[in-house]
């Protein structure tokens, strides 16, 4: 599985939305969205300032991902940025690498 952390933002009718259905009738639209893919929610808040809600969630792959967050924003009610979380482990796997790079002008 896959894990990542979102950061949404109600636009629109979505702000409308979310005031005439409430924060569980959203929380379990996300449930049933993430399912359909083959996740699961981990957490979400809601917030007040730069972002309305945010959370973390697995799902099984990347594809799945970049799926809900195309579905997502096409509606035009929700501004959805997700973020790939990785493990200490993941670190330790990457730092063990060493790909060949050439900075510019070097």
């Amino acid at each position: 599985m896959s894990k990542y952390f979102f950061q949404a933002n109600y636009v629109g009718q979505g702000i409308k939305g979310l005031m005439q259905e409430g924060g569980s009738k959203r929380r379990d639209a996300v449930v049933k969205a993430l399912e359909s893919v083959g996740g699961s929610l981990e957490c979400i808040y809601y917030a007040f300032g730069e972002t309305d809600v945010l959370g973390v969630f697995d799902v099984p792959d990347q594809p799945s991902a970049v799926a809900l967050s195309l579905m997502i924003n096409s509606t035009g009610a929700v501004d959805l940025h997700l973020t790939p979380l990785m493990t200490p482990e993941d670190i330790d796997a990457a730092v063990g690498k060493t790909p060949a790079y050439r900075a510019p002008g070097q």
